[in-house]
């Protein structure tokens, strides 16, 4: 006897759906264009170039699986590389003293706002608006113009890439040029898979998803609300400490206006992955995936030679209007499904 399939969850079917179409944009890209698409080294650019911001997506993917949202991690991200550029070069703190003040910074950002809006139920927009304020303003304090690390020990750290054999390709000129990516994308991936771990298999993932998904049920449940949406939130801030720092190993350089925008761009990487804004459903992959896709479609616009600044964001806009309605799309059949079948077993 054959055991029968059990359906598709909607976070198993948004995640199929969000591959599919990285695979079939990506697919569509070398053929149309071919030249650098073709090249290992233009896929593994896509991880160099949004390492940060996979950790920065997994924190908001943890915090909107909850019901909640979060848009200062863009802010605490500019913090974390000014504190850390001017914590190196003046006051002496080296490598590990400044990531110990990065892991500092997130996790009292994501403590204070966790508790204001666990403990003292302020809307986590408001709460999380302030944040971003904040972090903005207490950027320009600690100083006003860009300024680049001259650590020597940090400089090497910075440079550190990890070649890939035999993905390479033959210059024009007849040198060969390793495929290569940067430590910080060893740090996103491994993220990825811890917080993939956390929300699949520990108790604190399986309250997150049940309190995302019905208070009241949660609640009935036995599980402690509160502390679940604390913990999401610490958990934001911590991930957010951990991706200024990238940030920086990535950049080298501390700025007011450093990662502008890169908390839209996380929450649209969660969405696209299958990440719903009413909470309890998302998949981290999915939304390593919402961050490729991203890239990939900014790569699309400067294929097309479309040089105005506005094309990634009108191209980005378009997609996740695209993917809110699939998903809606897709949630409502499943729905009118289940609720079809349910009734043919009743009669």
């Amino acid at each position: 006897m054959f055991k029968k399939r059990e359906p598709l969850t909607d976070t198993s079917l948004l995640l199929a759906v969000t591959m599919c179409i990285f695979i079939v944009l990506y697919v569509f890209s070398i053929f149309v264009f071919g030249g650098g698409f073709t090249r290992p080294q233009q896929f593994l650019n896509l991880f160099n170039e949004n390492a940060a911001l996979i950790i920065l997506s997994c924190g908001l993917s943890v915090v909107m699986v909850g019901g909640g949202i979060d848009i200062s991690v863009g802010g605490i991200t500019a913090l974390v590389c000014m504190s850390c550029v001017v914590g190196i070069d003046d006051k002496g703190l080296g490598i590990f003293g400044a990531l110990l003040l990065a892991l500092m910074l997130g996790l009292g950002f994501g403590a204070v706002q966790g508790f204001l809006i666990s403990y003292l139920d302020i809307q986590p927009f408001i709460v999380t608006l302030a944040g971003m304020f904040f972090a903005r303003g207490a950027t320009t304090m600690v100083e006003v113009k860009p300024r680049s690390v001259q650590n020597e020990a940090f400089k090497a750290l910075k440079d550190i890439e990890i070649t890939i054999p035999r993905l390479g390709y033959e210059a024009k000129n007849g040198n060969y040029i390793d495929a290569q990516i940067e430590v910080g994308v060893v740090i996103s991936l491994l993220v990825v898979g811890i917080v993939f771990c956390i929300l699949k298999w520990t108790r604190f993932g399986r309250n997150l998803y049940a309190v995302g998904g019905n208070i009241q049920s949660a609640l009935m449940l036995g599980i402690n609300v509160k502390r679940t949406k604390f913990y999401s939130y610490l958990f934001c801030g911590l991930l957010a400490g951990i991706g200024g720092y990238v940030y920086l190993m990535h950049t080298g350089s501390g700025s007011v206006t450093q990662a502008t925008g890169a908390e839209m761009k996380a929450i649209a990487a969660s969405i696209i992955g299958g990440t719903l804004l009413t909470g309890g459903v998302g998949n981290i992959i999915g939304t390593l995936f919402g961050v490729l896709s991203q890239g990939t479609i900014n790569n699309i616009v400067v294929a097309l030679r479309l040089k105005g600044p506005w094309w990634q964001g009108i191209t980005t806009g378009a997609m996740l209007c695209f993917f809110i309605v699939l998903q809606s799309v897709i949630l409502s059949y499943r729905n009118r499904r289940r609720f079809s079948m349910s009734d043919g077993r009743k009669s």
